[in-house]
């Protein structure tokens, strides 16, 4: 497992989207599929997690549909609609571009 890294600010939207992007999941599935993508590396607290989902969902990103969970108990699942795809896209973007400078900025030696 990999150790711990801390959630920048503004990135737990992106990577809602991201987990969601991969297919249909519940609130509790999206936290999970988060921290399997990341390896283990990145662990969202509930309490942040579901003020988000409803966030994105208001803001047109995120549909919903009640279903049935793995244990068989109702939940409401999110998928991703047309413009929560855009905005994927578009964060993703931007993340990589501001990543990529970061890390030319740390590489740099001492002239």
């Amino acid at each position: 497992m990999a150790p711990q890294a801390d959630l920048l600010p503004g990135t737990l939207d992106l990577l809602i989207l991201k987990a969601v992007s991969l297919g249909p999941q519940h609130g509790y599935g999206v936290l999970l599929r988060i921290e399997q993508i990341s390896g283990g590396a990145l662990a969202i607290e509930q309490g942040a997690l579901y003020p988000a989902l409803y966030r994105l969902e208001h803001q047109g990103l995120l549909d919903t549909d009640w279903g049935a969970s793995d244990n068989n108990r109702r939940a409401k699942f999110y998928r991703l609609t047309a413009a929560g795809r855009k905005r994927l896209k578009t964060e993703s973007e931007r993340w990589n571009r501001t990543a990529l400078a970061i890390n030319t900025a740390l590489r740099a030696h001492e002239a």
